[in-house]
């Protein structure tokens, strides 16, 4: 054996500096919410690791170390859009519209949940930001992180890994951003208002069931044909589900498949997170506009919850309106949550989780509606 060149058994040590102990310091954090705080930890945890492999100097495991295994992935997975569209099916089998078909009326409080999206897009532009980084940036408005992920991948690929953190950051901080904003808007007497419960499963026929995500499917994609990745495979997963005679096959989408693809699509949106594209003035309007989107989003849902008050004489509880985001099924807990606390008999859960429903499907068709305008002003994907 010759002499051992021991400079190249150290090469990590002696190539790392400051910006990579900072993001390895960040992905050790994340790895501590996720496990201690249970903060959206299986997509948190293969994003975390993502990052910890990519900052080790000389690993070879970053996105844009060509010929890397993680860049295979990515190149393949992220930057062709197959993960986040596939990730759809498998939320689309998860789904149960129930609640919201029951009392079609609180769709439009999802879709309240959503001005959001529209009201930061406009503050994005307003600083500076190109429309197609606004248009990436404001859709974490709608607190769908596989949105958020598809959005980046198409506008903003240098903004994709701020804005994947963003978006799985702020939606597992919604029972943190909501009550504040909810109580500023309302009062205890508004909070405090009864309304009937109804399991939406005994309501809502198999037909009506099966027919939704058929009509839904085809009206969305003929508004919005270029959300129809978005939108078709989403309502795809959900046919598999209500169509009731392919139960192996929804077994796949929402288990095996969804488990699959969040693995990938974490560790691959990891992998982005360099010291060199995160540590920018860019990252952190991102960042900023991220928390005023979701935080428009819940002012909107109430706003118009308050106007259902007035319409209904006091009828309707105007905290279900903040259910309106896509946040499921958090928005729909703080709701309840924070209905029990104003009137221990208060019980807003089915409501909650209507609007809820609707605000998960608002924003994906908020999304298909984003990309149908940009194809419109010539706008075209990177």
């Amino acid at each position: 054996m010759g002499n051992i060149d021991w400079s190249m058994l150290l090469a990590g040590l002696t190539h790392i500096g400051w910006q990579n102990v900072v993001m390895i310091g960040l992905a050790c954090l994340l790895l501590w919410v996720a496990i201690a705080k249970g903060a959206e930890p299986l997509l948190i945890i293969p994003i975390a690791f993502g990052i910890l492999l990519a900052n080790i100097p000389l690993s070879r495991m970053g996105a844009t170390d060509q010929g890397g295994v993680l860049s295979i992935l990515y190149n393949a997975g992220i930057l062709t859009e197959i993960l986040p569209s596939l990730i759809f099916v498998g939320l689309g089998a998860m789904m149960d519209w129930g609640p919201m078909l029951a009392n079609p009326n609180l769709l439009i409080f999802g879709a309240a949940g959503q001005v959001g999206i529209f009201l930061t897009l406009i503050l994005c532009l307003a600083v500076g930001f190109t429309k197609q980084q606004a248009a990436a940036i404001s859709i974490i408005g709608a607190c769908d992180g596989p949105t958020a992920i598809y959005f980046g991948s198409l506008y903003a690929r240098d903004m994709l890994p701020a804005i994947s953190i963003a978006a799985y950051s702020y939606m597992s901080l919604v029972p943190i951003i909501q009550p504040p904003i909810i109580r500023l808007l309302t009062t205890k007497k508004e909070r405090a208002v009864l309304m009937p419960t109804a399991p939406a499963k005994k309501i809502v026929s198999r037909r009506t069931r099966i027919l939704f995500p058929l009509v839904a499917g085809i009206f969305g994609m003929l508004i919005a044909p270029f959300g129809a990745p978005l939108w078709g495979m989403f309502m795809f997963g959900n046919f598999l589900r209500e169509c009731g005679v392919v139960e192996r096959l929804t077994k796949v989408a929402e288990g095996a498949l969804i488990d699959i693809v969040t693995l990938l699509l974490g560790i691959t949106v990891g992998c982005s997170l360099l010291a060199g594209n995160f540590m920018t003035k860019n990252t952190m309007l991102v960042l900023l506009f991220g928390i005023i989107a979701i935080s428009l989003d819940t002012v909107g849902g109430v706003l118009l919850g308050k106007i259902a008050y007035l319409f209904t004489h006091g009828k309707f509880n105007p905290m279900i309106g903040a259910a309106g985001t896509s946040a499921f099924p958090m928005s729909s807990r703080v709701v309840q949550r924070e209905g029990q606390r104003a009137n221990p008999r208060s019980f807003l859960l089915w409501h909650a989780v209507g609007a809820n429903t609707g605000g998960q499907c608002a924003s994906v068709m908020a999304a298909a509606v984003m990309l149908a305008i940009l194809a419109a002003l010539g706008i075209k994907p990177m």
